[in-house]
């Protein structure tokens, strides 16, 4: 080989080595800028970071920028490949021979020095690779103009489906795993990942699984006094009650604390006046009602609750707008609260637990998949298990399948303490049933089979 040849060679070499250095730092500056959000970019221009204001406007348009520095990497990678293609051919007496060396060096330094290593580093320190890349990407987005956008326009013209897409993730899973990989790089606390996650799944919440059902409401009839209804408001501690007319699906109106005191207080002969008098309008909702779509229309209109409708027209339940934040923030009590525990451990194995536990949660404790397609919760499964409404003392045995890998035959249920004016089932006792082997029986019949 000549050394004009030689020469000619080296000189490609070193142009293809430049080239992916170059795409490797437009492969940093893709990762960097999908990882810096606008808030990251006010934040850094606030505290006067050096580039912040070229960092904020780079995250103020970062699909344009992030198209830009695809671009860049994917034509500095073809010609890398061109070049050393070109040297292969020169070095190697087969064409064959140098693509299949050409092919295979490039994918190396390709996956490795563009697909791995930039990538990498620009999700590690995404701040200073976004700020870096803005000194090269403003000023070569206002040279090539909309070159990048007209080639992402013929690229979605040329792919069926949406095209290109403009955030950092494509649907709600991808965001939730982004929260979940934000809470694992301690950049968020496990409360603030849980109430994220609570977010997204109030968009599939109906209002019939928030909402207080009508067997736990406090009524008053539209009849009573306001003196009546202000001490049944003060005893059982809830500031808003439903006025029902002729029974329980009949509801009139909503009688508010603050109207009964004001009305008391301003005129004491007031308290022999009919509730209907003090009450205000109530609003209905279906149960179906998504929750989410609720909670805007609450705080548009200023109401703070509702009562729920269900599909035959009556009074299913009642529901208020901290029903529907506590499907986000949690559990909400204030002093007057009394806090009764869901699940309570006993000594002797078995759990006391609320008539209103689901299902699935009774299976839970005693490591079972529990379901049932009739009723929802503990309180329905014994009413269903007995074939009539149950009363304190009632006991029954829920059957599980017969499965020697379940830890437990069947789980006795015993109805305990009752609750509210109708007197309605409160609390059971939920005990384990042991497994008998199929081994006991046949030891205990065989000495009465000799003995006979």
């Amino acid at each position: 080989m000549s050394g004009s040849s030689t020469s000619f060679s080296t000189s490609f070499l070193i142009g293809a080595v430049l080239l992916v250095i170059c795409a490797w730092l437009a492969a940093c500056a893709e990762a960097g800028i999908s990882r810096v959000s606008r808030f990251r970019a006010e934040e850094a221009a606030r505290n006067g970071r050096r580039g912040g204001e070229r960092l904020l406007t780079l995250a103020n348009d970062p699909t344009r920028y992030l198209n830009l520095a695809t671009l860049i990497r994917v034509t500095c990678e073809m010609a890398a490949t061109v070049l050393v293609t070109v040297v292969c051919v020169r070095f190697f007496p087969h064409t064959w021979q140098a693509v299949l060396v050409a092919i295979a060096a490039m994918v190396l330094v390709s996956f490795v020095a563009v697909g791995v290593s930039p990538r990498t580093i620009g999700r590690q320190h995404p701040l200073n690779s976004a700020t870096a890349a803005s000194y090269v990407l403003l000023p070569l987005a206002r040279v090539m103009g909309p070159v990048p956008r007209l080639l992402i326009l013929l690229g979605n013209a040329l792919t069926p489906g949406k095209g290109f897409r403009e955030g950092p993730f494509a649907s709600e899973a991808e965001l939730r795993a982004l929260v979940d990989l934000a809470e694992k790089d301690d950049l968020i606390e496990d409360d603030e990942r849980r109430m994220v996650h609570s977010v997204f799944e109030l968009g599939d919440t109906i209002v019939r699984e928030v909402m207080v059902p009508r067997t736990d409401l406090v009524m008053i009839e539209r009849g009573k006094s306001v003196r009546q209804t202000l001490t049944l408001a003060l005893r059982s501690g809830f500031s808003r009650i439903p006025v029902v007319g002729e029974n329980e699906d009949d509801v009139v109106g909503i009688a508010y604390l603050k109207d009964l005191v004001r009305r008391t207080h301003a005129n004491r002969d007031a308290e022999s006046e009919p509730v209907g008098s003090v009450m205000r309008p109530a609003t209905f909702v279906p149960d179906s009602k998504p929750a989410a779509d609720l909670l805007r229309e609450m705080q548009r209109d200023r109401i703070h609750v509702a009562v729920v409708i269900d599909e035959y027209g009556g009074t299913a339940g009642l529901v208020t707008i901290e029903d529907i934040l506590e499907e986000i923030v949690g559990e909400i009590t204030d002093e007057y609260d009394r806090e009764t525990p869901a699940v309570e451990p006993l000594p002797d194995g078995s759990y006391r637990i609320t008539a209103r536990l689901p299902v699935e949660e009774l299976g839970d404790l005693f490591g079972l998949e529990l379901e049932d397609e009739d009723v929802e919760t503990v309180g329905g499964l014994l009413a269903k298990a007995l074939g009539r409404v149950p009363i304190p003392g009632s006991d029954a045995v829920v059957p599980l399948p017969d499965d020697e890998d379940l830890p437990i035959a069947a789980i006795r249920l015993t109805a305990e303490s009752t609750a509210g004016r109708r007197n309605r089932i409160g609390t059971l006792l939920a005990s384990p049933v042991p497994r008998v082997s199929a081994a006991a029986p046949r030891e205990a019949e065989e000495p009465r089979a000799e003995s006979a």
